[in-house]
C-alpha cells in the first residue's frame, strides 16, 4: 500500500458531503444525512468544503444545470451519487467511499478537468445503481422543509453567510460579478450587487431561488422563483395536510427537521444535532422515545437565555402582515417565537389526541422574498428557515 492510498484512507475518514434534496425527495435527503452522521461523515456547507455531492430524487432541467455548475467547484478528489430512495442511501454512499479511495479514479477525474483526458462535457456521471429514480419522490405528498442571529455559542450569526451555493450572478461570458450604482433606501446612492440564493444550499427550501439586490450586506430587493416548477406539480394556493394516525409522525418529524435547520443556521450544532435524533426516532415509528427527546430538547431551548435573546426581534411577522401575504398565522411574532411554535406543532403531532387534521398552507414564494428585505444576507437565511416551510407554490421564472 502507497502513500497515496494510506492518505486517500485517513481522509475518507473526515469526508464531507453536500446534500441536495430535489422536490418531493426529503425521506431520500434523511436518510442520506443520517447515514453520513452514522458513519462519522460530516454535513458539508458549501462546494469547496464538499468532498461528496450526493443528489437525492430525480432532478428537472434547470436543476439539473445548476448541479452540473455547482459539480465544477468541487476540489478534487470527490465524488457524485445518485441516490433515487431512501433504501439506496447505503449502498450509494458506500459506492461515493470507494470513488474517494480509488486513486486511479481520482488521477482519472483530475486529468480530465485540466483538459488532458476525456470529459463529459457536464453531464453527470451514470447512476450507480441499475433501476433509474423514482419519478414522483418518496411519498406522494411528501412535503419538504429545508438548515442568523447569534447562537447559543461562540459562532455569530453571519458565519454562514458566504456560504451559498448559488453564487453571484456572473456577467455574459463568465467571470466575476460587478457591483453597480444605485439608490439606498435613504436615498444615497451606493453599489448594488446582484446575487443568488439558491436552488442548492444548505438549511434552504427545495428548488427556491431568490435574487437579491445588495445594498452593501442587505437586501434591498429581492424576486423569487422556484425551478422545474412546472413538473413539481405545486399549486399556487391550497393546503397540504397530515393527519393525526399514519402521518402524524411524519409530519412531526418535517417539523423537528426544519427546527435542525433553524438551530444549524443559528449555530447550535449540538442543538441542531438532537433535533434531527429526535426526526429520525419518529420516523423510524419509535413515537415514546422522540417524545421523550422532544422534551429533553424543548427544555434545553427554553432554558438558553443566550439563544432566545439572539432569536428575538428577528423577522417579525404581525397578523396583518401574514394575510397580506398569505403566511400561515401560526407564523406570527420573532424568529424565537416561530421556533417554539415549531416545536409544539411536532409535540401535538407525537401526542396525537383528538385525531384533527393539521394542516400547513402552500407557501407563496414571493411571501418568502418579501420577509428578507432589509435584512443581511446571513439573517435573511434564518428568517427564511423559520418559516417552517411545507410546500412552495409553483411560481414559475420570471
Amino acid at each position: 500500500m502507497g502513500v497515496s492510498d494510506v492518505l486517500a484512507r485517513l481522509a475518507v475518514r473526515q469526508a464531507h458531503v453536500l446534500v441536495v434534496e430535489a422536490a418531493g425527495h426529503w425521506l431520500t435527503r434523511v436518510a442520506v444525512e443520517r447515514l453520513t452522521s452514522a458513519r462519522g461523515w460530516h454535513l458539508a456547507v458549501s462546494p469547496a468544503d464538499a468532498d461528496i455531492l450526493a443528489v437525492c430524487g430525480s432532478t428537472g432541467p434547470e436543476l439539473t444545470r445548476a448541479l452540473a455548475s455547482l459539480w465544477d467547484q468541487f476540489p478534487g478528489p470527490r465524488a457524485r451519487i445518485d441516490v433515487a430512495s431512501p433504501d439506496r442511501a447505503a449502498a450509494a454512499l458506500e459506492h461515493a467511499e470507494a470513488a474517494l479511495r480509488s486513486t486511479v479514479r481520482q488521477q482519472a477525474d483530475s486529468s480530465a478537468r485540466a483538459g488532458h483526458g476525456a470529459d463529459d462535457g457536464g453531464r453527470p456521471p451514470p447512476r450507480h445503481d441499475d433501476h433509474p429514480a423514482a419519478p414522483h419522490g418518496d411519498h406522494p405528498a411528501a412535503p419538504h422543509g429545508d438548515h442568523p442571529a447569534a447562537p447559543h455559542g461562540d459562532h455569530p450569526a453571519a458565519q454562514h453567510a458566504g456560504t451559498d451555493t448559488g453564487a453571484a450572478q456572473s456577467p455574459p461570458g463568465g467571470g466575476i460579478a460587478l457591483a453597480h450604482g444605485g439608490e439606498d433606501r435613504d436615498g444615497l446612492e451606493m453599489d448594488v450587487l446582484h446575487v443568488r440564493l439558491g436552488p442548492v444550499l444548505p438549511a434552504w427550501p427545495t428548488g427556491l431561488v431568490l435574487r437579491c439586490h445588495l445594498h452593501g450586506d442587505v437586501i434591498g430587493e429581492a424576486q423569487a422563483y422556484v425551478v422545474d416548477a412546472a413538473q413539481r406539480g405545486h399549486a399556487a394556493g391550497g393546503h397540504r395536510t397530515s393527519k393525526a394516525g399514519p402521518d402524524a409522525g411524519e409530519f412531526a418529524a418535517q417539523r423537528c427537521d426544519n427546527v435542525a435547520r433553524v438551530l444549524a443556521l443559528a449555530g447550535w450544532s449540538d442543538a441542531a444535532g438532537r433535533a434531527r435524533v429526535v426526526r429520525d426516532l419518529l420516523l423510524a415509528d419509535k413515537r415514546s422515545a422522540a417524545a421523550t427527546e422532544l422534551v429533553r430538547l424543548r427544555r434545553q431551548l427554553r432554558r438558553s437565555r443566550l439563544l432566545r435573546l439572539s432569536l428575538r426581534r428577528v423577522g417579525p411577522l404581525g397578523p396583518g402582515e401574514l394575510t397580506r401575504l398569505r403566511l400561515a398565522p401560526e407564523l406570527a411574532g420573532d424568529v424565537w417565537d416561530r421556533l417554539d411554535g415549531m416545536l409544539d406543532r411536532a409535540d401535538r403531532a407525537v401526542s396525537g389526541g383528538t385525531g384533527a387534521v393539521t394542516a400547513l398552507p402552500v407557501t407563496p414564494p414571493e411571501a418568502v422574498a418579501s420577509v428578507v428585505s432589509g435584512w443581511d444576507v446571513a439573517t435573511a437565511r434564518l428568517i427564511v428557515a423559520s418559516l417552517d416551510i411545507d410546500v412552495l407554490g409553483a411560481v414559475s421564472d420570471g
